[in-house]
């Protein structure tokens, strides 16, 4: 009996897989499968063809595709993911598509019209390793790439992955980019003329789950003192927090927020006792520079936050003297289950939803009651009201605007030396266009905590809802710069695109609006910039589909609609933004 001979042939090698299809399936079914099919049939199939490749299977969620050309093949999953990421502009974050994308080029089992094999394996690992809307490929896909392809190549090292029996050198592929807008994934952040540092979410490793919010509320504790040492540069709350839940490598994290130094750690609570540990690393070889263990009453907690914080300073910067290091404590409610009850409101105000900002006001109110004397927990109320309004919570605009405002006010009356307190009162100051106000809060807010991220935003959106765009673009930088992974990065982007429009740099204003449009949290000011612009380009297909996207989620989207819900003021440059409005078809 003769074998029949196996047939094999080198090949560039494709996989993709749609990011959370059954959460996405378990939605809308129907409308899930649409959506797919639409994109598959109008771009990621042509676009395979395009560059000479071959659909080899379909897989429900994801493909796999075969290209005789490995640039051919980093090429197509260049040009899918950034198609892929138009078609998903202005799509809410619970039903947009995302593909994760691997590609490997190796010798693969050919029968019939399939393959399979080590080098489709890898290619299948390789997509495991890519993020959402991103790309990993292999060793030898970057090695035969080389410059050919108008990418970069971020290492991402050895990586063990399944079933393949020796760990595997990967690769992230990131777009080089010309233009002002940049994604925050891909930007190249150069470390700071100071020390700088991320502090990571600590790990609850409690037995109670419910007890997350105690080591979050720990470690915003240590971030916020941190803050306060002048000479430290420390990435923002909502930007470490990104990565919450997960086990990053110590050094891409460094990367990706542009430090020197990573602390994280876990807290573990029980009955009367609480138990931390934390340890301070080299971002850039991932080395441990130092780790303790704590052990105290929860009596003691605040001077264990002290005493962590300070030990931190000391090992980040030894040669600072005893008056550097030294910093204003915060002041902070005297009973322990007040500051219990803190943490849980704004755990749930970080979560920015509907609901989630509901809890937030029922818990945070009962702190004032509590703990009348507890300004922190006035400033987390002012902001569930300032988010209401933003976010289109609020069913009365006036009456949201003028609690901000009276809570807000009392939060400063309680403590005039926290950054938080100040950054409150000026967003429900700007919320109501009281502007010069607004700008001395901010400016107040970054004096005393130079890392507030908010306040650098806030100031920077001040500017230009009052009309001097120039004057904030150094501001909404300084925002991302501090925190680039920010809950709140939809608004830091949506506030230079409409700089961007008000300087009349359209074409930049368009790059910044889909940039946010690509984040989760709709904010209908991104379809607005984004429309506004195209509009003036000439661009009316692109910006009719783009209002036609906003006029399903608010249809009642009018000028007066933008007037009463934001603080614009109804000046040339709020009717230059309706005037792009109009040409894309908005009759009202």
């Amino acid at each position: 009996m003769v074998e029949e001979r196996v047939q094999r042939r080198l090949a560039a090698v494709l996989a993709a897989d749609v990011v959370g299809y059954s959460r996405l399936m378990g939605r809308d079914e129907a409308g899930t499968r649409a959506a797919l099919k639409s994109h598959l049939s109008a771009l990621i199939e042509p676009t395979i063809a395009e560059r000479n490749g071959r659909v080899v299977k379909l897989m429900g969620d994801g493909l796999l595709a075969e290209f005789a050309s490995v640039v051919e093949a980093v090429q197509a999953a260049s040009d899918i993911q950034r198609g892929m990421a138009e078609r998903n502009g202005g799509q809410p974050s619970d039903r947009r598509i995302d593909f994760r994308v691997g590609i490997n080029l190796g010798d693969v089992i050919v029968e019939g019209d399939d393959i399979h094999g080590n080098g489709v394996n890898v290619a299948a690992r390789m997509e495991g390793l890519a993020e959402p809307g991103g790309i990993c490929v292999s060793s030898t896909v970057f090695e035969h790439v080389g410059t050919a392809v108008d990418v970069e190549f971020d290492d991402l090292g050895l990586q063990e992955v399944k079933n393949i029996a020796k760990p595997v050198r990967s690769y992230r592929v990131r777009w080089r980019t010309t233009g002002a807008a940049t994604e925050e994934t891909e930007n190249q952040l150069d470390l700071p003329d100071k020390p700088s540092v991320a502090v990571l979410p600590f790990q609850n490793m409690s037995a109670d789950p419910e007890q997350e919010y105690f080591s979050d509320g720990i470690t915003e504790e240590i971030i916020t003192a941190l803050s306060r040492v002048r000479r430290f540069f420390v990435i923002a709350r909502n930007s470490t927090f990104a990565y919450k839940g997960k086990s990053p490598d110590i050094r891409d994290v460094a990367r990706e927020l542009g430090v020197r130094y990573v602390v994280e750690g876990s807290v573990r609570k029980a009955s009367n006792r609480v138990r931390l540990t934390a340890q301070l690393l080299d971002g850039s070889s991932g080395s441990h520079l130092w780790a303790e263990r704590y052990d105290r009453d929860l009596a003691d907690i605040f001077d264990l936050q002290d005493e962590l914080t300070q030990t931190i300073v000391g090992a980040i910067e030894p040669e600072l003297n005893k008056a550097e290091q030294e910093r204003a404590r915060l002041k902070r409610p005297e009973k322990l289950d007040a500051w219990d009850m803190y943490q849980r409101g704004m755990s749930d105000l970080h979560k920015l939803t509907r609901e989630s900002l509901a809890n937030a006001e029922a818990t945070l109110s009962g702190v004032t009651e509590l703990a009348p004397w507890f300004a922190g927990a006035f400033a987390g109320l002012a902001n569930v009201h300032y988010y209401n309004l933003v976010l289109g919570f609020s069913d009365d605009h006036h009456t949201t605007r003028r609690a901000a405002l009276e809570i807000g006010r009392r939060a400063i009356e309680l403590d005039r030396e926290d950054a938080d307190t100040h950054c409150a009162v000026g967003r429900a100051y700007l919320t109501n266009r009281m502007f010069d106000d607004a700008t001395a809060e901010f400016r107040e807010a970054i004096s005393i905590n130079p890392s507030h991220a908010l306040a650098h935003y806030s100031l920077g959106a001040t500017y230009v809802f009052r009309g001097q765009p120039e004057s904030s673009l150094p501001h909404l930088d300084d925002a991302i710069r501090l925190s680039p992974r920010d809950a709140n990065m939809g608004s830091f982007l949506v506030s230079k695109a409409q700089a961007m429009l008000y300087l009349h740099r359209h074409e930049e204003a368009v790059e910044w609006a889909r940039r946010a449009l690509r984040l989760p949290n709709f904010q209908w000011s991104r379809n607005v910039m984004l429309v506004s612009a195209l509009g003036h380009l000439g661009r009316i297909d692109e910006a009719r589909a783009c209002l036609n996207q906003l006029l399903e989620r608010i249809p009642n989207f009018s000028s007066q609609y933008a007037l009463d819900s934001s603080p614009w003021l109804d000046d040339k440059h709020f009717r230059h933004m309706i005037d792009g409005l109009r040409k894309a078809g908005l009759t009202a």
